[in-house]
């Protein structure tokens, strides 16, 4: 009987990559949220948050739909063990730091949200970044076990 090698996805892959989809999926829930409010929504905020919200050019809330869709997107693209995770990751990346280049140098939204709107900015590109470096080290992890079993040699 011929030996087989267990090349299958360790469980703590789905565990991180499936609470990454939920994390992204949030920022997806609050990209919507904030791009379809009412009128009526919008007047019940305060006044500083009403104007940083209807000032936001064009090109930071675009920023702001592709970080949180290109992240679910690239998580998807994980979760399937697709090589297209990487660039979805890294996109999202990048539209954050524009985003977040609007946030912090651009617009008063420091002022307006306080210390604590921080935390958000802080995190994010963190998420993203480790999402590529998990999605790399899986893809090397993957092909280490695959060569592993071909030629009976340690990576």
């Amino acid at each position: 009987m011929p030996e087989q090698s267990d090349s299958r996805v360790p469980a703590w892959f789905w565990i991180i990559a499936s609470v990454a989809l939920l994390w992204n999926l949030l920022g997806v829930m609050a990209y919507l949220q904030q791009v379809t409010m009412t009128p009526e929504s919008l007047a019940a905020l305060p006044a500083a948050q009403r104007a940083l919200l209807e000032t936001t050019p064009a090109w930071a809330t675009a920023a702001f739909a592709i970080s949180v869709f290109g992240g679910a997107l690239g998580c998807i693209a994980l979760l399937l063990r697709k090589s297209s995770a990487i660039a979805l990751f890294s996109l999202s990346l990048l539209s954050i730091f524009v985003q977040m280049f609007h946030s912090f140098f651009l617009s008063n939204s420091f002022e307006v949200f306080g210390p604590g709107g921080l935390i958000m900015p802080a995190i994010e590109p963190n998420f993203n970044t480790l999402g590529i470096q998990f999605d790399v080290r899986l893809q090397h992890s993957t092909q280490c076990i695959l060569r592993q079993r071909d030629t009976m040699r340690p990576c």
